[in-house]
């Protein structure tokens, strides 16, 4: 199986009060170039074969902090770019929650079509058209961590559930968080979400799916064992 690690970019000045979207020359505060290094050092004993990042400053930041060390080279892949929030870019989130647009972002995503911008819609079909085409550029037993946005990052962790869009927004992704996904032939399954602990995949991940079943892609029934 091909395991995913999904980081979001520390934080930045305008996380949080401002939608800062695509906006250019948004590099990591002082206590997000923190939280690349702490993210770094959580999963410094995982084996990684690629490190992808969003074109933008603060994910390549934070995903230059992953490679250090490392000897490879921080991949720029545009699909994991941050959603085009066209004309709301910029705009504080105060602000933007008495558009008449917020309440069919937070309920109808698959709707959403920002002015001036991107469709939610398209956002995860190109991040998961990217995640898919790295998964078969690496193989069963690639490991690599996408470093990109909280939306992009929910949109893919949506789709490997499968779940409709309009409940991505029950999904959780903060800065310098970890969200890891196995690919097997039949399904992914998610073991991690928005985790902030420190990270070890187990050696025989890509035999076991953390129970007892050997094919692959089967499900433990009962639960399984877990990993030790």
């Amino acid at each position: 199986m091909t395991t995913l690690l999904l980081a979001r970019h520390g934080l930045t000045d305008l996380t949080g009060p401002v939608l800062a979207g695509r906006t250019p020359g948004v590099h990591l505060s002082e206590a997000g170039r923190a939280q690349a290094a702490a993210l770094a050092g959580r999963i410094s004993q995982v084996r990684l074969d690629a490190i992808v990042s969003s074109p933008l400053e603060r994910c390549q930041e934070t995903a230059a902090a992953v490679s250090e060390g490392r000897g490879l080279a921080v991949q720029t892949d545009e699909r994991f770019i941050e959603c085009g929030y066209g004309e709301w870019t910029g705009r504080e989130l105060k602000e933007l929650a008495e558009e008449p647009l917020w309440k069919v972002v937070q309920a109808h995503p698959s709707a959403v079509v920002f002015p001036g911008g991107e469709a939610m819609a398209e956002v995860q079909r190109r991040a998961v058209a990217a995640v898919r085409d790295w998964n078969e550029r690496l193989g069963g037993k690639g490991v690599y961590l996408v470093c990109s946005h909280g939306d992009v990052i929910k949109a893919i962790v949506a789709d490997a559930l499968g779940l409709h869009l309009d409940q991505f927004q029950r999904i959780t992704s903060d800065p310098a968080a970890i969200t890891v996904i196995r690919y097997t032939p039949l399904r992914p399954f998610v073991s991690r979400v928005n985790d902030m602990g420190e990270l070890r995949l187990p050696e025989d991940s890509e035999e076991k799916d953390g129970g007892e079943k050997l094919t692959g892609s089967d499900a433990a029934v009962g639960g399984g064992s877990g990993t030790t």
